[in-house]
């Protein structure tokens, strides 16, 4: 018997991969809504990159509902996402920043949606952010502007009155610095990896926020993952560290193994 039900929103990439298999191991029913089939997965929603925003919209949403019936989601995972850089000189400026709007934006937004039709009330909305998106990003200027926006996609659906999410959901970002993942290992091999954030830390947060109310962050939160020398530490950034009067505020540390 599950303990309850979640959809993972990019359950085929190295984070999203990990996030099902931790849930998976804990008896969750899992949906993966990805363009690769996540065979760990109860179910899959595969997205067609070709298609517009809308129509992936509408297929994500009859996914869902032919997945789960009348059922309710304890949480939706959105850890979707790519990297690319580039400034306003680069060739591929354009393209590059299209693309990470189309990884972050689009999936975010989608997410929000499913929230709103398929999340239980007191239900858990994940979005990623990026802790590099919280000053500029002159050298990925397209990346930086894309997860800036979906920090801000946070604050507005955590207004409980007014975003159109179910009572009492809890609506969060997080924010990795650097993830421990086979990819970043292989370009950056020389790298000091016990600086890098394991992505068990990640699932296993997630996992508790979802079921539990152990250190449940305030919802609009933007949560920042670091890791130093092998030490894990999870770091929830002032409401509004955007605006420079403010910027002399400390993180919060709510969480450190």
């Amino acid at each position: 018997m599950s303990t309850g039900r979640v959809l993972v929103y990019g359950g085929k990439g190295a984070l999203g991969a990990a996030v099902v298999d931790y849930f998976k191991s804990k008896n969750a029913w899992v949906l993966n809504v990805d363009m690769v089939k996540n065979d760990s997965a109860d179910a899959n929603i595969l997205v067609d990159p070709t298609n517009c925003w809308i129509e992936q919209e509408s297929r994500v949403l009859k996914g869902v509902e032919q997945s789960i019936g009348s059922e309710k989601l304890d949480a939706v995972l959105c850890v979707a996402g790519g990297w690319a850089g580039g400034n306003a000189a680069s060739k591929d400026f354009i393209k590059n920043a299209d693309l990470v709007w189309k990884q972050s934006v689009w999936s975010s937004a989608i997410s929000a949606r499913v929230a709103a039709e398929f999340l239980k009330p007191g239900g858990l909305l994940q979005l990623t952010g990026a802790a590099a998106a919280t000053e500029g990003t002159p050298g990925m200027i397209g990346y930086g502007f894309a997860k800036a926006a979906v920090h801000q996609m946070v604050k507005s659906l955590s207004d409980a009155k007014s975003s159109g999410l179910p009572e009492d959901a809890l609506v969060l970002a997080i924010l990795p610095v650097t993830l421990d993942t086979p990819m970043n290992r292989k370009w950056m091999p020389k790298a000091d990896y016990s600086k890098w954030t394991p992505l068990s830390f990640i699932a296993e947060s997630l996992y508790k926020w979802t079921f539990t109310n152990d250190d449940r962050p305030t919802s609009g939160g933007l949560l920042k993952f670091t890791t130093e020398n092998g030490k894990k530490q999870l770091r929830i950034l002032p409401r509004y560290h955007t605006f420079p009067y403010l910027d002399s505020l400390n993180y919060f540390l709510i969480r450190s193994l």
